[in-house]
């Protein structure tokens, strides 16, 4: 018995590589530090919760540094090297840069809305579920195996939906954390039944031992893991808001804090694509076949939508600027999925998914900013219609610059160099793998996309309608707008800082 014992012993026992899980252990831990520091710190200093939430992401970012010099794995299946349920590699540490990074700047934002709501928002609870989320959210891109990914995935959904309904009394949060709610549990629910049946066909969760086991199941089991394969990558066309399964985006995005929109459309988003790429890329290249076709209807579907849209809102519209955003997050995310379903096709795979990489980047510095000009605004004018923008450069000039930078970025032109060149990398992913039909469709949709986003460009720079309001900008918002700016301008004077990953991949 004892020597039976020993080696289960020994399984069981694993030593854990601290310093690669640093980055969401960080957070989780800052989490439960500002939930139990919030039943101590009186109403009056609540602020303070807020700037160590900021310091605590941004010390969770500096952990991805020391990971910068190789491949760490942990929590790995004793004799199998490549089996493991968490890999820090460079596509792991990009992510997790995005996800913090887009995390922090959700944060400055919402330090000053957390305080102009003080009485609708608890501020304990509210830090304590921006940080869970992004723990979440930072786990995902590491895990190598199909449990840890689905908790992963749900440990970055379920606060989400308390953050968007958290505002006390508000009919229009309440309803969209309702709509996010039933949306997110439905791809959860399809998302494990396909996992179940892939675990049921293959006998394993370790995304490499899918990546062989799958190729060569019984016959009898054939059929169960083509449904499981389809299922799993329904779940996760829910989770990046791929049309049919976008409808939750527009009312979510309107009825959550605006700092809560900003981070959904940005840390949501590359949850949904990051597990997207790793069950397609990794788990089931051998069903590209399937999921390279689908993929590519299912990204002309959600751009043409997303873009149409955004087309049709009136400038007039109470919070027409958010739902503007929220539908152009819909088309973005259209070509987001591009270069995924080219690696259907494409023999390098990797350099194909390096061109979502490297657009998702792109998208969300100059997103991040866009909100943080509308959060700007809607300070002023509680409505935030794209109407309310109109003189914007002549009442806050360098806000209604960057605000017209960042338009011009999503829209892909000059000055907005790193969005041109974002694009072009996603053209080139569809072209360099044969799908010459879905690059004219892009084409077209980016055409559409000229007219709404130049529309609104325009606007900022036009006469006021009578006085021109003055915008107090708070210091976190100034620290959200500088950084978001510089790096748009950084990202634009070198844009191979992120362009190198639609060259090189990252896997």
């Amino acid at each position: 018995m004892s020597a039976l014992a020993q080696p289960l012993a020994a399984s069981a026992v694993q030593s854990v590589d601290w310093l690669a899980i640093a980055p969401p252990t960080l957070t989780a831990v800052v989490a439960i530090g500002v939930l139990v520091a919030d039943l101590f710190v009186p109403e009056a200093r609540k602020a303070v919760l807020g700037w160590v939430s900021v310091a605590g992401l941004a010390a969770a970012a500096l952990t991805l540094l020391p990971l910068l010099d190789g491949h760490r794995s942990t929590f790995c299946v004793p004799g199998h090297v490549r089996a493991c349920s968490y890999t820090a590699d460079h596509f792991t540490l990009v992510i997790q840069f995005l996800v913090l990074g887009g995390a922090l700047l959700a944060a400055l934002l919402s330090v000053t809305n957390v305080d102009d709501e003080r009485r609708r928002v608890p501020a304990g609870e509210f830090w304590f579920l921006l940080l869970s989320s992004a723990a979440g959210a930072a786990l995902l891109p590491a895990s190598r195996d199909l449990a840890t990914l689905i908790v992963g995935l749900e440990v970055a959904s379920l606060p989400a939906f308390a953050l968007v309904g958290i505002r006390h009394g508000d009919k229009r949060s309440s309803e969209a954390a309702l709509k996010f709610f039933l949306s997110s549990v439905t791809a959860t629910a399809v998302s494990l039944m396909g996992v179940s049946f892939v675990y049921a066909s293959t006998g394993t969760l370790y995304l490499t031992q899918v990546a062989q086991r799958i190729q060569h199941v019984d016959g009898q089991l054939h059929t169960l893991a083509q449904t499981g394969v389809v299922l799993t990558l329904v779940g996760f066309a829910f989770k990046t808001a791929a049309v049919p399964f976008h409808f939750w985006v527009p009312d979510t995005y309107v009825g959550a804090p605006l700092p809560i929109a900003a981070y959904l459309s940005v840390v949501g988003k590359a949850v949904g694509f990051s597990g997207l790429i790793l069950v397609t890329v990794v788990a089931f290249p051998s069903y590209a076949d399937v999921w390279g076709p689908a993929l590519a209807w299912l990204a002309a579907l959600t751009m043409t939508v997303g873009n149409v849209g955004a087309l049709r809102q009136k400038a007039t519209r109470a919070y027409s600027a958010v739902r503007l955003l929220a539908w152009s997050s819909v088309g973005q995310a259209g070509y987001l999925l591009v270069p995924i379903a080219a690696a259907g096709y494409a023999e390098d795979a990797q350099k194909a998914i390096g061109s979502t990489v490297a657009y998702a980047l792109m998208y969300a510095v100059v997103n991040l900013g866009a909100f943080a000009v509308a959060a700007l605004v809607g300070r002023t004018r509680s409505l935030n219609r794209v109407s309310d923008y109109r003189g914007l450069y002549a009442s806050n000039p360098l806000t209604g610059l960057l605000m017209a930078f960042f338009l011009l970025c999503l829209a892909g032109l000059p000055p907005g160099v790193i969005g041109l060149f974002a694009k072009v990398t996603v053209f080139a992913a569809a072209v360099d793998a044969g799908l010459g039909w879905l690059a004219v469709v892009m084409a077209v949709n980016v055409v559409i996309a000229l007219f709404y986003y130049l529309q609104w460009t325009a606007l900022l720079f036009r006469a006021p309608e009578g006085e021109a309001a003055r915008h107090r900008v708070p210091v976190p918002l100034t620290a959200a707008l500088a950084l978001t700016g510089v790096l748009g301008v950084a990202l634009s004077g070198a844009p191979q800082l992120v362009l190198r990953f639609a060259a090189n991949g990252l896997f």
